[in-house]
Formats: structure tokens, sequence, C-alpha cells
């Protein structure tokens, strides 16, 4: 193989990326995606802009591509206890590259089934119980799914034990049942490896044809996995590397989109004195959340919200009308910048954004009193450690601000987990989730790549 082509067909653009293997360089293009009436058109479309930058023919060995068109994957998570196995549930769709619009705890209630009827949720992961454990509230809200008419592909990823019953009660309705391993097998242990890969094929199986990708089957040869999920593999590969190429070390990645926030850090995130202790479940190297209220376009009015009142109040004596740009910018998703002070509310929105995913994303330290002294509880990771900060996304990429955007991922205490002193790099190319697809292929052309067209801040960029 000589040659790639790797494509990202997203809600909003279809991106392409043409890898020269011999040479090591690559050349990408975009156009507006167009999913909701021939997404052929909006391929085609970048192909064009592709080719007249290459300036020459293109022939591709082999093309690839991941989705996230028609708002991604949707899923909803469903669980018993909110810390443990819900928390499990949430953790695994968010690894897999879905956005969880739906969370589910204890027994399900008729107005939960309403709910994920009336959100067009595209996958349902039911979890509870760890091996030998809880069964009841499990097989209560396995027949509530059975028992309605919900036509959505559920993922059964609980309790070891009841696989073969809950096999039985769907016996009628088996093409909607999948079934994996259990994703908290023992308590605070997470294991969901399984269900990740169940979900990726559901994805490929169902939901890409759902959202009319099937569409350009005939033209691709193979659609792999959603956006987010190559994304992640790209970030973690970036971090770690491979056996002959070294990788960047623990990292954290911020991406800022129109609807959503995705926050990707790479980092092992345990306490870093012997006064703080673990508590909950155990965290990921490669972690995933996702923040749907937090966007430049479709949830601008969610950044607004997280803002103070008195903070808008002073906004408004500058006669910026925060409230009124964030539902211009909802209202209008294709809404690009025209004036400077377009770019400053831009510029406002997005260092909130990031601000507040990235205070999600960490974990948290509470204090507790012993007869030995103070000791601590740490929740979830600790980022202070973390090497680099990269940003991608838009906003960030084309801000002349973008520096200061990034610098909201800074702790500002000890107890606030976030990076001390990271040094900060732009995704400037955008070509992360098409390197993803890459390491598909070849890993450490993939790395190498990417660690050439990641641009590091200098010392001259404010």
């Amino acid at each position: 193989m000589t040659n790639a082509l790797l494509v990202d067909f997203g809600s909003t653009f279809t991106k392409v990326t043409y890898v020269d293997f011999k040479t090591e360089t690559m050349l990408s293009a975009q156009s507006y995606s167009t999913v909701d009436s021939d997404i052929k058109i909006g391929y085609q479309k970048a192909l064009e802009l592709l080719k007249e930058k290459a300036n020459k023919p293109l022939s591709f060995d082999k093309i690839i591509a991941c989705s996230s068109a028609a708002g991604g994957l949707k899923m909803a998570a469903i669980g018993l206890v909110p810390e443990l196995t819900v928390e499990a549930a949430k953790r695994t769709c968010m690894g897999a590259g879905a956005k969880v619009d739906l969370v589910f705890s204890h027994k399900l209630i008729k107005a939960d089934i309403n709910t994920i009827k009336e959100k067009d949720i595209d996958i349902i992961l039911l979890s509870g119980g760890t091996d030998g454990g809880h069964r009841e509230s499990v097989m209560h809200n396995a027949k509530m799914l059975y028992e309605s008419d919900i036509d959505i592909p559920i993922i059964y990823a609980g309790n070891r034990d009841l696989q073969d019953e809950i096999k039985t009660l769907f016996s009628s309705k088996s093409e909607m049942l999948y079934i994996c391993d259990n994703v908290m097998k023992k308590i605070n242990q997470l294991s969901f490896d399984s269900a990740k890969q169940v979900i990726r094929e559901v994805f490929l199986k169902r939901i890409v044809m759902a959202k009319g990708i099937k569409s350009i089957e005939s033209e691709i040869d193979e659609i792999i996995s959603p956006t987010p999920e190559s994304v992640l593999n790209a970030a973690t590969l970036l971090s770690l590397g491979t056996d002959e190429e070294a990788g960047l070390g623990e990292l954290l990645l911020v991406d800022i989109g129109g609807a959503t926030t995705d926050i990707y850090s790479m980092a092992y995130g345990t306490p870093k004195r012997v006064e703080i202790v673990m508590k909950g479940l155990e965290e990921p190297y490669s972690k995933r959340t996702v923040e749907g209220d937090f966007g430049m376009r479709y949830s601008a009015i969610g950044v607004v919200d997280s803002i103070s009142e008195k903070e808008r109040n002073k906004y408004l004596k500058e006669n910026i009308d925060l409230v009124h740009e964030a539902h211009k910018r909802h209202d209008n998703p294709d809404y690009l910048p025209v004036s400077h002070k377009d770019e400053m509310i831009d510029f406002i929105l997005a260092k909130q954004a990031v601000k507040e995913s990235v205070k999600r994303h960490v974990g948290h330290i509470e204090p507790y009193y012993t007869s030995m002294g103070m000791m601590y509880y740490q929740t979830g990771k600790n980022l202070h450690d973390v090497n680099l900060v990269i940003g991608t996304g838009g906003v960030i990429i084309n801000s002349e601000n973008k520096w200061q955007i990034l610098e909201e991922t800074l702790s500002k205490s000890e107890l606030d987990l976030r990076p001390k002193t990271p040094k900060f790099a732009i995704d400037k190319d955008y070509i992360l989730s098409a390197m993803g697809l890459l390491a598909t292929i070849d890993k450490n052309l993939a790395l190498r790549l990417m660690k050439k067209h990641i641009k590091m801040r200098d010392e001259n960029d404010t």
C-alpha cells in the first residue's frame, strides 16, 4: 500500500485527508456535510477541493472513514447505583465514541421508557450488578425494555449470571439484543473493552445505515468507528507511542465543537501525596468525557447559563449581551464571526466551555478527619503532572487568542486537579480523527505525522 484516503463524516463538515506512505506527507480538505440530503454531495465536493490542492490526479489504495454525522452516536446508559454501575455505563459509552443523552439508575418506570422514545436514542446500554451480585432490579429493567414497543438496539453489560435469563426474555426480539461482558465485574473495577467492541459493531451494523451513511458504502472501503473513538485512539497513540516511536507522554486534549466540548485525558491520574486515598471507580489511562451542554453553537445557551449573573452583568456594561448572543448562535448554528465583537464573544464562550468542561473531567479532593490527623479522598483523576495540553476544534484553531483559551485548563490550587505547568499545542491541521483511522493501518506513520503537524506554542506566542 502506498497511500490512503481518510474520511471524517462530521455533522458540520466532511473532512478528507490524503496520506502518501512513501513520502510521509499528507494533504487535507473539507466541505459542508450533506447528510440531510445526500452524503455523497459533501464528500465529492471535499474530494474536488483535495484534488485542486494536490494539483495532480489522485488515486487511493484504501479509503476508510469515521462518522459523527447526524448528531453522532446517542446512547442511554442504565445502571443501578449512580456512583457505580451507572457511572461505569456512562464511561463505557463515552469511551466508545458516544454522547450519553440519558442516564437512569435503580428501577425504570414508564416515564423513563417514554423519555427514551422521545430522545431519539441510537443504542441502550443496560448494566447493573457485579458478577454474582444484584439481580432483581436488573431483571426488572430488562422486562420494562422488553415489554415496551421500543425498537432500539439493547446491549446487556451487567451481572453475568443473568445473561441466559435475559436471552430467553428477548427470544422473540433477539435481533434487538446484544450480550457482552459486565462493565463492572467487581466493585470499583471497570472492564469495558467487550462492551466498547459491541457498541462499535452495533454502530457499524445498524446506526450507520439508519443515518443515511450506507449510501456512501460503494465509494469507500469501510466505515470504522464513531469519530470521537477515532480521536481517542489517536490521542492514546500520541501519548504512549509504539515500540518503534516514542510518544509525548501524559496529555490532555480539548475539543470544542458546535454542540459539545469533548475532553480526553491520557494519564494515570493517581494521588501525588501519601495522605490522599483513592475513592470510587478506577480511572482508565485513556478517558473521554463529553459535555453536551457546552458548545459554540447548538449548545451556546448552556455555556452562558454556566456564567454567573454577576459576570454576565459585567459584560452587559460593555455592551455585550451574552444571553442574546448565545440564542443567536443556537438559532443559527452555521453562524461565523463577521466583526471583532463577534470574535470576542466566541472567545468568551470558548474560555468558559474549556474551564467548566475540564473542571468536570478531572477529579476532586475531599478532606476528612482521622485519629492520625487530616487525610483526603481523591475521586477521579489528578492531572497536575500532565505534560501537554492540546487544543482542537475550529474556535481554538482559528482564534487569535488560542493560547488564552487553553490556559483555562490550568490548576488554580493544590486541590484543583487540573494541569499545573503543561506545555500547549494545537492540532492546527485538524488531523486527529484522520490519524486515528491511519493508526489502524500504520501506527508508526500516524504517530510521526501527528508529531510533525501538531504545533507547539513557542516563546513568542501570546
